[in-house]
């Protein structure tokens, strides 16, 4: 019998999970996904992290307690590794707040990974803007703001409606839609920050992301998905469908807008998810992220694309593994949908039951029960739960996930003290 003495490479995962379902079953499949590979993996967050997710410290090789938030506190302690003998072979990160110090820390260890330069700009909304806008994209105008007077200036030479948002977030947290003057007061007092953010104009046209990953520093495309969104003044993803419904010549110019950008961005390694508009006459580029898209979008991407290793493909890749299975595409179609009942205080929820016990659900989810508040929809977190489900193609995926959300009946005490517009 022979002994295979080579070392097993060990992949850095920064940042491990936030506490919350999708990011601790992200992890955990990502941490899965490199065992199956023969891949030590050591995830590194803060204490308190660690602790909020035991799923992930039991799927790990190996922990550590850092503070990935500050790139230089994880560099010095991936140097400290290196003068120690252990070496970091790979380094990735399925958090949005990760990415900056993931890119970081590969220069430091010298691992295969983004510029940290690239990562800062496309994390850094007006920044992307300006860099996409200089390279010939078309971008809606956009001004980084320290006031409402420097935002009322910006009112004042760009035609209304407006979006304001911060410079930095996630979740859809602070992101209103400004349609007068006088809104824009409320659309600050949504602000995690109104000290700092940003005014831009308002793009019509149906909203997709792109969701894909770099093989050999080029991007491959895995997914268009559809989005769907709660009526203004806020911007709440309530459902998405993958593969979208497009036709090839709208397909095409989707891929090769955002193929070209993030080659002028300068990414070149991990996973993408890039959202747009199409109007009728150009796609218009919304927020770049280096990672996958949210909303368990992962999740429709596993149905759709049967045999796809999310996880598995980027660490090949970053290692110089080469699996030949780059052309991977859609041959089913998925759909998640939200539950977004009225605000107050929630008396009962039926059939619920009979909607996850559906054989087409691939993943279902209430966060909400009787006694709990319901918040107005402004943010991701005020949603009440989900389903995703599978079928044959996409417009069948999406018709069952809206039938079932639909059959859910939500009883509701409301809040009168509550204004959702306010």
């Amino acid at each position: 019998m022979t002994v295979d003495h080579t070392p097993r490479p060990t992949l850095l995962l920064v940042g491990g999970a936030r506490a919350v379902t999708i990011s601790v079953a992200m992890v955990v499949e990502a941490l899965k996904q490199a065992r199956a590979r023969g891949i030590r993996t050591h995830v590194v967050a803060p204490a308190a992290a660690l602790a909020a997710t035991p799923e992930v410290i039991a799927a790990a090789d190996a922990v550590s307690a850092v503070d990935f938030i500050d790139p230089q506190a994880m560099s010095e302690w991936a140097t400290a590794e290196a003068a120690e003998g252990r070496t970091i072979d790979a380094v990735y990160a399925l958090q949005e707040m990760a990415q900056v110090t993931v890119a970081e820390t590969a220069r430091v260890v010298g691992a295969s990974g983004n510029p940290p330069e690239a990562v800062h700009r496309v994390r850094t909304k007006d920044l992307c803007r300006a860099a996409l806008s200089e390279s010939g994209f078309t971008q809606p105008r956009v001004r980084l703001c320290d006031s409402a007077a420097d935002a009322e200036a910006f009112m004042e030479e760009v035609p209304g409606p407006w979006v304001v948002k911060p410079r930095d977030a996630m979740g859809s947290i602070g992101v209103s839609l400004v349609e007068t003057p006088e809104h824009l007061a409320r659309a600050l007092d949504a602000l995690p920050d109104p000290n700092r953010f940003l005014i831009e104009e308002f793009v019509v046209g149906p909203e997709f992301s792109v969701e894909g990953v770099f093989l050999e520093g080029q991007p491959h495309i895995f997914a268009i998905t559809a989005k769907d969104k709660a009526a203004p003044p806020f911007f709440v993803e309530i459902g998405h469908t993958l593969p979208a419904v497009l036709s090839p010549a709208e397909k095409a110019r989707i891929e090769a807008s955002v193929t070209a950008a993030l080659r002028v961005l300068g990414l070149r390694a991990g996973a993408f998810h890039v959202e747009l508009w199409l109007t009728p006459d150009d796609v218009v580029l919304g927020e770049v992220h280096g990672r996958y898209g949210g909303d368990w979008i992962h999740r429709m991407l596993e149905h759709a694309v049967p045999g796809l290793d999310l996880y598995g493909v980027v660490y090949d890749d970053l290692l110089g593994r080469r699996d030949g299975r780059s052309g991977q595409l859609p041959e089913r179609g998925a759909a998640v949908r939200y539950f977004t009942p009225p605000p107050g205080r929630l008396l009962s929820v039926e059939g619920w039951d009979e909607v996850r016990r559906h054989p087409s659900v691939l993943y279902s989810e209430i966060s909400v029960k009787p006694g709990d508040r319901i918040h107005p929809l402004r943010r991701s977190s005020d949603r009440a739960g989900l389903i995703v489900v599978g079928a044959e193609d996409a417009p069948a995926a999406e018709k069952l996930a809206r039938e079932l959300a639909e059959s859910l009946v939500f009883t509701v005490e409301p809040d009168r003290s509550t204004d959702p517009s306010s």
